[in-house]
């Protein structure tokens, strides 16, 4: 699953579970389960994975500084709680591409890779959830407003 679709469901977490570690929690959970849905992915090689690498981390990135500013004061440190432990499975790839390894134990990297239902024409899968989780997302931001 893309980075920025990690950092919606974590999001949406946050905005849904009232103390910062528990919406951490959950985003890391959330994480694996995400990667667990067929998703899109199998690249043919590094430079068609950066391709989409890179756009995506600062899609998700400027995610998080929107979903940030507009999550309501009183639950911006459970949303941001949220989002961190959804995307930070993730911080496996840069870390190996920019140092060559992980900052996980090999029992997490393997179990991360084997959950994996990836395969190349599934970006429409992608878009969907994405729209899914931006609109619910932000549906329960502004509630807590």
């Amino acid at each position: 699953m893309l980075v920025t679709n990690h950092v919606l469901s974590g999001a949406l977490i946050g905005g849904a579970v009232r103390r910062p570690v528990p919406a951490f929690l959950l985003g890391v959970a959330s994480h694996f389960a995400l990667d667990a849905v067929p998703h899109w992915g199998k690249w043919r090689n590094q430079r068609h994975f950066l391709c989409v690498a890179v756009p995506d981390g600062l899609a998700g990135l400027a995610a998080i500084g929107a979903l940030a500013a507009v999550a309501p004061a009183g639950w911006r440190l459970t949303v941001l709680a949220g989002m961190a432990g959804a995307a930070l499975p993730d911080i496996d790839k840069p870390t190996k591409l920019v140092f060559g390894w992980s900052p996980f134990p090999r029992v997490v990297d393997d179990f991360h890779m084997a959950i994996q239902r990836e395969e190349p024409r599934r970006a429409h899968y992608e878009l969907a959830a994405a729209a899914m989780l931006g609109a619910t997302t932000l549906a329960i931001l502004r509630k807590r407003r």
